[in-house]
């Protein structure tokens, strides 16, 4: 059983759902991201989404488009990025880590070589935006090899049949993209993305996360009851960038929105509101 898989476990016997918090790694400066990572557990992570800076990240918004820009100012690397998870993994052999990013700088290292490394840097899973299940079968015969899980994204315009197919290529988890366009855009229907939550659940048994639209401990405990993790970035990179040089206030801010999402979260979803029988 991978680590993920032991993570959702554990979750699922304390009726408890995953919060997952996306940071970039370098971002604001490649000295602090291991730093970060761990505060991130203290305030109730249960999964790391560790972002590999890349000059042209399409999936994703100014926000995180920006985190990017910081980080690569640093030359943050991929090689960067594995040497951060080893280190993580000194004090912290229990949250699993996700490497999110794009195909690029996997394709200049060479995926076996990626693969061994992460491996040994003790990666968990790895989510590659631009390669879609259909130009993926080298990288997850190599992925599967190292025990590395992959998952994909489905959108919210994804058909039926593409579902069923990713789903079926899929391991760890499956993201749903809650919104139609970039991460930090629109806002969130939770009818809707219920729907499509079930809807995926019919073709497999792994845990769906949502993310691309959660800002807040509302939005949070909103996607909590209808999904199985609740991913959230932008709402936290917008802290790093309005404290890029204050660095404690930049770790008290963030720990204090992720413990609010979780707390939010724990409690379930909004009571229906009682009327005043006094009035």
């Amino acid at each position: 059983m991978s680590r993920i898989q032991e993570r959702f476990a554990a979750l699922a016997r304390d009726g408890r759902k995953a919060l997952v918090p996306y940071i970039t790694a370098g971002d604001p400066h490649p000295g602090q991201t291991v730093a970060l990572m761990h505060d991130l557990v203290g305030a109730g992570a249960d999964i790391i989404e560790l972002g590999v800076p890349f000059s042209d990240p399409m999936a994703d918004g100014p926000v995180i488009q920006a985190a990017c820009e910081r980080a690569l100012v640093h030359n943050t690397s991929l090689q960067d990025v594995l040497g951060m998870v080893s280190e993580f993994r000194q004090r912290d052999q229990q949250t699993p880590v996700v490497l999110m990013g794009y195909q690029n700088p996997i394709e200049v290292m060479g995926t076996s070589q990626f693969a061994l490394q992460a491996r040994q840097s003790q990666v968990d899973g790895v989510l590659t935006v631009d390669l879609p299940f259909e130009q993926a079968g080298e990288a997850l015969d190599i992925y599967q090899r190292h025990s590395l899980d992959t998952i994909f994204l489905i959108a919210p315009t994804t058909s039926p049949a593409r579902i069923k197919k990713i789903c079926e290529k899929s391991s760890g988890l499956i993201y749903y993209v809650s919104l139609r366009g970039v991460t930090g855009a629109g806002h969130l229907d939770v009818s809707e993305v219920k729907s499509r939550v079930n809807e995926i659940k019919q073709h497999s048994v792994l845990p769906v996360g949502v993310g691309f639209g959660v800002k807040d401990a509302e939005s949070a405990r909103d996607i909590a009851s209808v999904a199985d993790a609740v991913i959230v970035g932008s709402a936290l990179i917008r802290q790093i960038a309005a404290h890029v040089t204050h660095h404690e206030t930049l770790r008290k801010n963030i720990m204090a929105l992720l413990a609010g999402m979780r707390k939010a979260m724990d409690n379930g979803p909004r009571k229906p509101e009682v009327p005043d029988m006094r009035a």
